[in-house]
């Protein structure tokens, strides 16, 4: 198991991860930090753990949001599917119907 040193909000923190992650991790630190000193700009140095939950809370607002749309995209999805395998059934069914003739008109010569 790695350790990493992440920094947020001016303090550091040192944080376990599976090996191979580590730079996964940090990615993620700078994400966060980011996020806390956007709202520390915003609304001021209102204590670590105040800031941590908001930001927190503002990310997890996000996730969610995008949840949201990821169903509405799968939803949409699958009514497009839906469709293309109706008109896929369709013209098949008109194609097995032209075989059925032509091989009915061979028959019958």
């Amino acid at each position: 198991m790695a350790e990493v040193a992440v920094t947020i909000n001016g303090r550091v923190y040192q944080m376990a991860c599976d090996d191979g992650q580590e730079e996964h991790l940090l990615a993620l630190s700078h994400k966060v930090g980011s996020r806390v000193e956007e709202l520390a700009n915003s609304v001021g140095q209102v204590g670590d753990a105040r800031l941590l939950v908001m930001t927190s809370l503002l990310i997890a607002d996000e996730l969610s949001d995008l949840r949201a749309e990821i169903d509405e995209l799968r939803a949409e999805a699958e009514r497009q599917i839906g469709e293309l395998e109706d008109r896929l059934a369709s013209r098949l069914e008109a194609l097995a119907s032209r075989l059925e003739n032509v091989a009915d008109d061979i028959e019958a010569h």
